[in-house]
């Protein structure tokens, strides 16, 4: 079955790095598109960051342009996003998700939390 599982969040200080991963299984990861997408407490879901299949095409949300990477190795079947220069603003539940068949498929989140 799809699995996604995400780790790498943490408390971390305003200007600080961290790097978010995302393992996969139960399905061929180098077809899919991949995402990393945030949920802040009492606010909707969001979309972070997106990239294409080979790696070579990324699309970032205005509100971390600059500061996060979004990349993936095919071979590990892994997403990553390197998330620097954070802010109290970043923080919230982390979540990577893939769409197969029209379906989405999300992880259970990590929690990154940025103090002032």
């Amino acid at each position: 079955q799809v699995q996604l599982v995400e780790s790498g969040g943490g408390l971390v200080q305003a200007g600080g790095s961290l790097r978010l991963s995302c393992a996969t299984s139960g399905f061929t990861f180098s077809r899919y598109v991949m995402a990393w997408l945030r949920q802040a407490p009492g606010k909707e879901r969001e979309y972070v960051a997106r990239i294409n299949l080979s790696g070579s095409s990324t699309y970032y949300a205005d509100s971390v342009k600059g500061r996060f990477t979004i990349s993936r190795d095919n071979a590990k079947n892994t997403v990553y996003l390197q998330m620097n220069s954070l802010k109290p603003e970043d923080t919230a539940v982390y979540y990577c998700n893939v769409r197969l068949a029209g379906m989405d498929y999300w992880g259970k989140g990590t929690l990154v939390t940025v103090s002032s």
